[in-house]
């Protein structure tokens, strides 16, 4: 949803940024960046794997509008997770923050094939989630500074950003209990006869919890329309997932459940496999999506993320695939935008950021009756005590 809006979008604004430049800076004289919306057909590089089920096809449709904003999503993306890095080492931010960067083409991919209907749960990750479901980099940025702007109101940091509005349900910090509240989610979907999935998003490091087991179970036994989707990263924390799991093919995890596994840096392949489960699971039941994708920063900010992996891994998945590099490529190879064009891009997303984050410093903290707002639904005018009781002191609502 929130990526097709942004396409809509993109299509004026990148066309007043090439307006503003002149022919020769464009690299090809006479030549715009193209926002056509005319479709483009590609061949996805690496092969879906199937699990009880015959694979989609690798033939993929899409445009240069779509491959544009991919580019520009991601590239925003990636620098406001950079900026995190910066702030939590500022001690702008404080408590756990956990990066996205290198995980992109995930958040983007899924959305290219969502709606408005479609809701998505995730774990503790989920900055750019919230940028996907039509949240803005200053709620984010608010949100891990504890100010009022943020996306929670600066009640929940890093870990808890949400967006009902946009069908983004959290943020969840304990490992694994997302796929539950997502089977509820799926639940309530079908319930309501809402012609929508739900995404409920976890790692491998999550994928050996008995909950999600459960919740497959229930899932299937009800025919409920969740994709469960299975970040793997490689890394639970600083394990590696071959010496945490028996079996590290996710995707075949579900057992009586069918399952995919997709190359999660690629935003096209990405795409494909949910558009595909998407319509199995609104007739069928539930799937299991294995993405597989690799994050640049450590678990946490508190984890170096080199004492378990060599700076030659990280390196070389850098080089060999980069979702954004990826995408880069393809504007290129079709013609469809020029280095210089590419530069403006990720220029102005740079600048969207920077003002962004200047006026995330400047929202101002909660009120201190917001401690005890969103606990109780009806208080009955009692009182409510802070740390010290001389000092906050709130009757509820």
């Amino acid at each position: 949803m929130a990526v097709r809006q942004a396409l809509r979008r993109a299509g004026g604004r990148l066309l007043a940024t090439q307006g503003a430049m002149a022919p020769a800076a464009l690299g090809v004289a006479g030549r715009g960046l193209s926002t056509s919306a005319e479709p483009i057909t590609l061949e996805i590089p690496v092969p879906f794997k199937g699990h009880n089920v015959e694979p989609p096809s690798r033939t993929v449709e899409t445009s240069a509008q779509e491959l544009t904003e991919f580019f520009r999503t991601m590239f925003v993306m990636r620098r406001m997770e950079i900026a995190a890095d910066s702030l939590y080492k500022s001690k702008f931010i404080r408590g756990f923050c956990h990066l996205y960067d290198g995980q992109e083409a995930v958040c983007v991919g899924m959305e290219a094939a969502l709606n408005d209907k479609d809701c998505i749960i995730t774990a503790y990750r989920d900055h750019c989630t919230h940028l996907g479901r039509g949240g803005t980099v200053l709620e984010v940025f608010a949100e891990l500074m504890g100010r009022k702007d943020g996306c929670s109101l600066g009640k929940g940091g890093s870990m808890h950003m949400y967006n009902k509005k946009g069908g983004f349900y959290g943020g969840n910090g304990i490992v694994g209990a997302q796929t539950p509240l997502g089977a509820g989610l799926a639940f309530a979907q079908k319930y309501l006869k809402v012609e929508g999935v739900t995404l409920a998003m976890y790692g491998d490091g999550a994928a050996n919890q008995g909950q999600l087991f459960e919740a497959m179970n229930i899932s299937a036994l009800w025919d409920l329309p969740v994709l469960y989707v299975c970040e793997n990263n490689h890394y639970g924390m600083g394990t590696a997932e071959w010496r945490s799991a028996k079996s590290p093919e996710y995707y075949k995890r579900g057992d009586y459940v069918p399952g995919l596994k997709v190359d999660g840096m690629d935003c096209l392949a990405v795409k494909q496999a949910v558009k595909f489960a998407k319509e199995y699971a609104l007739k069928n039941g539930p799937m299991v999506l294995e993405m597989d994708t690799y994050r640049y920063h450590g678990h946490s900010m508190s984890d170096p993320g080199s004492t378990y992996r060599t700076r030659d891994e990280i390196s070389g998945v850098r080089q060999e695939r980069d979702p954004i590099e990826r995408i880069r490529k393809l504007l290129l190879s079709h013609e469809i935008a020029t280095v210089a064009e590419l530069k403006q891009i990720e220029k102005d997303a740079k600048k969207e950021v920077e003002d962004a984050l200047s006026k995330a410093k400047e929202s101002p903290s909660p009120d201190s009756e917001e401690l005890f707002s969103n606990i109780y639904r009806k208080s009955y005018g009692a009182k409510s005590y802070g740390a010290d009781r001389k000092e906050v002191v709130v009757t509820l609502p």
